[in-house]
């Protein structure tokens, strides 16, 4: 079950000169950094699981409400990015960054593997969401529908000016959690979901776990 209300979604590429850097910074600053605002309450990073998953990294904030989002914190931060981060974000490509609403979720806790699927229309979205929930598979920890605030997500600071390849995020997107990568096979195939009327996913991904951090406080 996700830890509130509102989530910050982001997957992207690191060119590969600039991955070494990459894992130093997310590691040792930026993911604390940003679970340290208040309001956040969890911060996680995933890794593609396989050959056919792009973006290369998922990584999912969860914040009590949408509103902690586009709340005084949170922007003075992107506003004020560190040295390190300056760095970093003009290695990133292929971003797309979505603030979110959460629709629904639930689950027993947090999964060493995800599914992700972008949808542009809400129908299909709970379809999605409603196929993989009638499609029990063995290990599945939770599943999560999101909402993207399109206003939210397009508020440009300083740190996003720095994201060179930043593309529309999709209106909707499911989260499926599950235990490993092997499980996640378990889970309905784009034929499947298009079966239940979820056809035409913007994007499938499905991640390993590398990092998860809580709020201090």
């Amino acid at each position: 079950m996700l830890r509130g209300l509102g989530v910050v979604a982001l997957w992207n590429d690191v060119v590969p000169e600039g991955l070494a850097a990459f894992h130093a910074w997310h590691i040792a600053e930026h993911m604390a950094e940003r679970v340290a605002i208040p309001g956040f309450r969890r911060g996680r990073r995933y890794v593609a699981a396989d050959a056919a998953t792009t973006p290369a990294f998922f990584t999912l904030y969860e914040v009590e409400t949408l509103a902690v989002l586009t709340g005084a914190a949170y922007t003075a931060r992107l506003n004020a990015p560190t040295p390190a981060t300056e760095a970093n974000i003009p290695n990133f490509r292929n971003t797309v960054r979505a603030l979110a609403a959460v629709a629904a979720t639930g689950g027993e806790g947090v999964g060493g593997a995800v599914l992700t699927l972008g949808f542009e229309g809400e129908e299909r979205a709970r379809a999605a969401l409603a196929a993989c929930l009638a499609q029990p598979f063995p290990r599945r920890i939770g599943a999560h529908l999101c909402r993207t605030d399109m206003a939210a997500s397009g508020i440009v600071t300083r740190e996003k000016e720095g994201r060179t390849t930043l593309a529309r995020p999709p209106a909707w997107f499911a989260i499926i959690e599950a235990t490993d990568i092997a499980a996640l096979a378990a889970a309905p195939d784009d034929a499947a979901l298009a079966a239940s009327g979820a056809e035409g996913p913007v994007a499938r991904g499905v991640y390993r776990l590398e990092q998860l951090r809580d709020h201090a406080g």
